[in-house]
């Protein structure tokens, strides 16, 4: 238990700036205070001790903000930032690793009994405000933005933004079986640099998948419209009156559709730079 303190404390001074000594850590930081009395919580749980799990969990939730029900299951060096307002539910499983910012929800979608919360793999950071709810599975080192509601698996290393979340898939260098196994503890304080840890799970380079595909069929109309004129002209060249038969507008678009189309061409370029 001394170990996992340990380690869970060294995980704030790696993801937390503010952070200036263990003694602040263990006296100021509710999300430690949570994690320490849930841990306990939950040894009481799996001994059939409920009723004083329970009330742990309650009296937690009364000191901390932070609920966190005495079954979920949580791995090492998990880390609540700021924490008021997280909400983890009973059948929740969580990784190594995992960030957690305020306001977050682990939920269910259902009142059936059996697993009804999500399972947290390895790295994951959920940004403040999000909603992950169901049974499904959120892949290793995914992130979830602030305010995100996620109903549905996320693939490994994954971004989900929005409501409902749409996914942002990037690609990935392989990595190694070192780079897989878990740090030791003289490790944890590179791990913001080793996993690419971004706060609220916001990157600067994130792109609007809805933008993106706006981009994408605007350069595609644009090489149609291309195509057309071309074609036009040919036809021209062998059928002098063509143009005066058929009267091709060069400029198929009014002025204010032509400003839209513009206006969202800004907008993605912005996005993508």
């Amino acid at each position: 238990m001394l170990k996992q303190l340990k380690e869970d404390i060294q995980a704030v001074f790696a993801r937390d700036p503010a952070a200036r000594n263990t003694l602040e850590v263990l006296t100021t930081y509710p999300g430690i205070h949570a994690l320490i009395m849930h841990r306990v919580a939950h040894e009481l749980w799996i001994k059939d001790c409920k009723t004083s799990a329970r009330m742990l969990s309650s009296f937690s939730r009364f000191t901390t903000g932070i609920e966190i029900h005495p079954g979920a299951k949580i791995g090492k060096r998990f880390f609540i930032d700021h924490g008021m307002g997280v909400v983890i539910g009973e059948t929740a499983e969580i990784g190594d690793d995992v960030t957690l910012y305020h306001g977050v929800t682990l939920g269910g979608t259902t009142w059936n009994q059996g697993k009804r919360h999500p399972t947290l793999e390895d790295g994951v950071i959920v940004g403040a405000g999000a909603k992950i709810l169901g049974p499904f599975t959120v892949g290793k080192n995914a992130k979830v933005g602030s305010n995100a509601v996620v109903t549905k698996a996320i693939p490994e290393g994954a971004t989900a933004v929005g409501s409902a979340a749409r996914f942002i898939l990037k690609d990935k260098e392989p990595t190694t079986t070192a780079e897989q196994s878990a740090p030791c503890p003289e490790q944890i304080e590179s791990l913001a640099e080793n996993t690419n840890f971004q706060p609220y799970a916001a990157t600067q380079e994130q792109t609007d998948p809805m933008l993106e595909g706006m981009r994408v069929l605007l350069d595609r109309l644009e090489q149609n419209e291309k195509r057309m004129n071309s074609l036009c002209h040919r036809l021209s060249l062998l059928d002098p009156t063509f143009n005066k038969l058929d009267a091709v507008d060069q400029q198929p678009y009014s002025d204010e559709e032509l400003k839209i189309i513009e206006d969202v061409r800004r907008e993605c370029e912005a996005q993508t730079k």
